[in-house]
């Protein structure tokens, strides 16, 4: 096993590479949905970005891969230790 705090920093990096390759999933703009009533809104401004539902799957998303890293780590697969 890793270090907790390096293992910690793993997560957190695969979380957020998760969450960026979330945030276009999904969203459609007030032009997309040719949507009007939008005065005062940005065209491109995704209509409801839902990010607290994509908060957890990027959650779910990165333990996932956190486990296949740590079980890689733990398995020396890249002969990393020699």
């Amino acid at each position: 096993m890793t270090d907790p705090v390096l293992g910690t920093a793993i997560y957190i990096i695969l979380w957020w590479l998760a969450f960026f390759c979330l945030l276009p999933v999904g969203a459609h703009s007030l032009e997309e949905t040719r949507n009007p009533g939008g005065l005062g809104q940005e065209r491109g401004a995704p209509v409801a970005p839902k990010l607290g539902q994509k908060a957890l799957w990027a959650a779910g998303l990165a333990g996932v891969v956190w486990a296949i890293v740590q079980a890689m780590i733990a398995f020396d697969v890249f002969a990393i230790r020699g």
